[in-house]
């Protein structure tokens, strides 16, 4: 793929809508920096919070009219996140349960034993030069039919799509993030200091960062792997992007991102450093990097960024308001516990990542009895009946699996993967995976007042936009599923309940 810094075009229609917010850099940080950074980052985060809304905007409407699929290849879109930095740091930058479901059963495993790394597949990439505008793409300057462009960022690029691509096609059988060879479309340069790199349900966005507190974010080969991951989730599962699924949605991505590096250094589980983003921060901030799978809360400590927020088991999980200012419910923040699941999975097992917890994290991904408002504990139930259908259940993955939820609070035992609920302390019904508990709003968070909600939006069968998030079941949070769910005197399809007992149609 060559040496890397460790338009939109016709595809199969997404079966669900990417969310709006979904680079890597979250928006808190970005906030933060904007209230408190020296006058040129601050000016320069402020600018990448206007430039993410309107990106965030697009995605939303331009995903939700793509569709969910079950399967690879399948139509179907799902949330997609906020951006590379966490809305908790651009915050920073800008300024002052329901029981799980089981999982299906039986349980569908990918095939990847007829994968042939001389298979007939290949990658198609583009990569466009968006010259410091805001066009998208931009000018076209690298496909697979040229060579390098000596433009460092346009060829790191390219190379973090290919590894991307690379992971999938030959470690999970899947060609392209839709199962179906979609294009990877890709601008770099774009806007002034951008300080993100982002996936807006089409094509990935680099910004240059403001080299004061980042480089440029196609230095991170796990940044970009992370991206287009929420491109496969698009196409797969569609976890809508708010509270515990947002979380898993984040945590999906960093999983999958982690994976793309480890195999371009060619390291195995316990050789990883396990970082996200290593390498973006520039030498004045004072961390190692965006985000730690092994230690989350460790990744940062510094007088602009403030603290990594993460949580690293749920006896620490924040239960925050479902709000643009509290991170959608805390999506990159509570990411930190499965993430740390994740890890514990991968060292437990041993060997390659991609082999091991990999291998199980994408059969529960892509199974298609996998609800879109999957809590932590309907996720770990999925990766505990992918580990006895791969190996047994009496193997030592499926032993590791389970440890690893267990030590992070999500399951008491590998029998029940039935899970806890976050803390709360809260009296209202409406508390959960989908839902604030009562507990501090602030906690966790710098929270700005006068933040605009999260509105997402999905196309119903008349083509109309629509918010859903007043929809969601007020006493366990689910979406509503099936002819006349949204009814509001039709019961909930989880728990029964009927809404129209409290005189309001959501």
């Amino acid at each position: 793929m060559g040496s890397m810094r460790a338009s939109a075009s016709s595809s199969t229609p997404s079966p669900h809508p990417p969310h709006a917010g979904c680079g890597i850099v979250p928006v808190h940080l970005l906030r933060r920096i904007a209230g408190g950074g020296s006058p040129a980052a601050a000016r320069a985060a402020q600018r990448s919070l206007e430039a993410g809304r309107e990106l965030a905007g697009r995605r939303e409407v331009r995903t939700a009219r793509t569709g969910r699929g079950p399967a690879p290849g399948a139509p179907g879109t799902g949330p997609t996140g906020a951006g590379a930095l966490p809305p908790h740091l651009q915050q920073r930058l800008a300024g002052p349960a329901a029981g799980p479901r089981a999982a299906p059963a039986p349980f569908p495993v990918a095939d990847t034993s007829a994968v042939d790394p001389s298979a007939s597949w290949q990658p198609d990439r583009r990569v466009h030069d968006a010259g410091g505008g805001t066009a998208l793409p931009g000018r076209l300057v690298r496909d697979e039919g040229t060579g390098p462009t000596g433009d460092v960022a346009a060829d790191e690029a390219f190379d973090g799509l290919g590894a991307t691509w690379e992971l999938y096609a030959r470690a999970f059988a899947r060609d392209s993030l839709d199962g179906t060879g979609l294009p990877l479309i890709a601008s770099v340069h774009y806007g002034q200091d951008f300080q993100n790199a982002f996936w807006d349900g089409q094509q990935m966005i680099f910004g240059d960062g403001d080299g004061e507190l980042f480089q440029e974010f196609t230095g991170a080969v796990d940044v970009i792997g992370h991206e287009l991951t929420h491109g496969v989730v698009q196409y797969t599962a569609g976890l809508i992007y708010l509270a515990q699924p947002g979380a898993l949605h984040e945590s999906i991505a960093d999983c999958f991102g982690a994976m793309v590096k480890q195999d371009v250094l060619g390291q195995d589980a316990a050789e990883a450093d396990w970082l996200i983003g290593a390498g973006l921060f520039a030498d004045a901030v004072q961390g190692v990097a965006l985000r730690s799978m092994k230690a989350p809360g460790t990744a940062y400590d510094d007088p602009v960024l403030g603290k990594d927020p993460q949580p690293d088991s749920m006896a620490h999980y924040a239960d925050l308001p479902h709000d643009a200012a509290n991170d959608n419910g805390g999506v990159h923040i509570n990411s930190g516990i499965p993430n740390r699941a994740f890890y514990l999975a991968a060292t437990g097992i041993g060997g390659r990542t991609r082999d091991g917890a990999g291998q199980l994290w994408y059969d529960a991904l892509t199974a298609p009895g996998l609800p879109r408002d999957a809590d932590f504990a309907t996720f770990a139930a999925a990766t505990l009946a992918a580990a006895t259908a791969r190996f047994g259940e009496g193997s030592t993955q499926h032993a590791a699996v389970a440890e690893a939820w267990q030590t992070v609070g999500v399951i008491v035992d590998a029998g029940s993967a039935g899970g806890r609920r976050p803390p709360s302390t809260g009296s209202s019904p409406a508390s959960g995976p989908l839902h604030g508990s009562g507990s501090d709003p602030d906690a966790g968070l710098d929270r700005p007042g006068g933040r605009d909600r999260v509105v997402p939006v999905e196309v119903r069968p008349d083509g109309d936009e629509a918010c859903w998030l007043g929809e969601l079941c007020p006493e366990c949070g689910a979406m509503p599923e099936g002819e006349g769910a949204r009814d509001p005197s039709v019961p909930c399809w989880r728990c029964g309940y009927v809404r129209a007992e409290l005189g309001t149609d959501g």
